[in-house]
């Protein structure tokens, strides 16, 4: 299979690059679900992991993204993104397939170490991937469906992850109460299905259609600099900087404030996340049209806001009735999850369209290895905080004191990062309360539609996650393509 870019892209090309990269983002998520998040820890527990290696497997991730350096030096020299992806892409899904391996053959080499040694090198090679994918993706899908698509992406690979978490957790409970020596056995055949998956993903990936790209011929190190020298672009690093610090700065912690101050159970907690998850994937979908018809500044404008409140309102949850807490907690996560939706789209779209196309790579790359910085100190700064006011503060304002002051210091850093944000400029902004109307509008529009519905009628249109996964497959992009006014035409790069 050639992976050569072309010269011009056809409106059938186009099209059919916009549904390998769904099936791509499928697998990928897939892939993830199964190697990563909960399920690692618990892999790494079982293996008897302690604290500090498990802060190495969650740090591995975002430690590795500063090789997306490598990336950009690779599309400078060899001018081929698709081909450097599909490698980098091959190469960590190889990890995985021996660390599913390993324990199947050799029953002693299930060690925590030898799992770190691997995975650092899939995250290695993901990170090189990621760093081409982007640029790819910025001159591959068109600028007027840009967020309408990757909403409808991110809505279909959180279905996934949310009907897969489940069924895995159900399954591994299982095999622990009933088949206890099969254990490792199931966790070696998540990283085998993993890895399996993750190389059809490959396959659509070399399958699908890349623009020619401009060349890059300036020295490495003028090409970083210059991002950093663009006013508006160094204002938005600014803003996504700061906005991801203080996200992940308190949101790790929600989890351990309901367990063990609120004495919630681990299903409650679970049960919540899957909620916020819910949430998320019912409003990308708006998210993703009002980016392309507003703008995601304005997206962010509204988004933000919520989700700092809501940051505020665990500042005040424990003195809360205990008739009242689980249905407040409830409300907060779904308000969490919807308003997360669309600063994480709107962040990722905004950050395509400042980035010249010539020069895409570079922007995006820079961004994401700033961001990363944050990202990775932001925990560490929010237990060294939490450790802090829990020993040396015992004023209990609203009956918990130390939390109290710790989310308080995570919602004012929100509300620095919204007055950064003012500086940035984007194409197209409008003011928010223009999109707060419409957003009333449709909410009252769907109320009506709804209350006049028959009971039967109304639980007929009910859609499982299985029917809404299934429906997105067959996402028919024609109808997204025309109703937003691209003919395919104009297409080369």
């Amino acid at each position: 299979m050639k992976l050569q870019p072309s010269d011009q892209l056809t409106n059938t090309q186009v099209k059919t690059g916009l549904h390998l990269i769904l099936k791509d983002g499928l697998a990928t998520e897939t892939m993830n679900t199964l190697t990563a998040g909960t399920f690692l820890v618990a892999i790494a527990l079982y293996m008897g992991a302690s604290n500090i290696q498990i802060g190495i497997l969650a740090a591995l991730p975002t430690l590795t993204n500063i090789f997306q350096l490598v990336s950009v030096w690779l599309v400078q020299r060899f001018n081929n993104r698709r081909k450097i992806t599909v490698i980098g892409a091959f190469c960590a899904r190889v990890p995985l397939l021996v660390i599913g391996t390993l324990p199947l053959l050799f029953s002693n080499s299930a060690s925590v170490s030898a799992l770190i040694f691997l995975l650092s090198f899939q995250y290695l090679f993901a990170s090189i991937a990621g760093g081409s994918w982007n640029s790819w993706m910025r001159d591959l899908i068109p600028q007027q469906i840009l967020g309408s698509y990757f909403s409808h992406r991110s809505r279909l690979m959180q279905i996934l992850n949310v009907t897969l978490s489940l069924f895995i957790a159900l399954s591994i409970d299982h095999i622990k109460e009933h088949y206890p020596a099969y254990e490792i056995t199931a966790y070696a055949g998540m990283f085998i299905i993993s890895g399996i998956t993750g190389m059809w993903g490959v396959y659509a990936l070399a399958r699908t259609p890349e623009p020619k790209p401009t060349p890059i011929n300036d020295n490495i190190v003028k090409l970083f600099s210059k991002p950093l020298t663009v006013p508006n672009f160094r204002k938005l690093l600014v803003f996504n900087s700061i906005w991801i610090f203080a996200f992940n700065l308190v949101t790790p912690f929600f989890s351990v404030y309901m367990m063990k101050t609120l004495g919630l159970p681990l299903v409650y907690v679970i049960c919540l996340n899957i909620v916020s998850q819910v949430s998320s994937i019912t409003s990308i979908k708006l998210w993703g049209r009002c980016s392309d018809r507003y703008s995601n500044k304005t997206i962010i404008r509204i988004c933000a806001p919520v989700y700092i409140g809501c940051i505020m309102a665990w500042s005040v949850i424990g003195v809360m009735n205990a008739a009242l807490l689980l249905p407040l907690l409830v409300v907060m996560h779904i308000l969490m999850g919807a308003s997360n939706a669309g600063i994480t789209l709107a962040l990722q779209n905004i950050g395509l369209k400042l980035a010249p196309a010539e020069e895409g790579i570079v922007y995006l790359v820079t961004k994401n290895i700033v961001t990363a910085v944050f990202s990775a100190t932001a925990p560490l700064v929010g237990g060294l905080l939490a450790d802090f006011f829990t020993s040396h503060f015992v004023i209990h304002l609203f009956g918990r004191g130390q939390w109290n002051l710790f989310f308080m210091a995570g919602a004012a850093t929100g509300v620095l990062s919204m007055k950064l944000l003012k500086a940035v400029q984007e194409d197209g902004e409008l003011d928010k309360k223009l999109l707060v109307a419409n957003l009333q509008h449709t909410f009252k529009k769907r109320v009506r539609y709804w209350h006049h519905l028959p009971v039967l009628r109304r639980k007929f249109y009910q859609r499982t996650a299985l029917v809404i996964f299934k429906k997105g497959l067959s996402f028919d992009f024609d109808d997204l393509i025309k109703f937003k006014g691209w003919d395919g035409k104009n297409t080369k790069k």
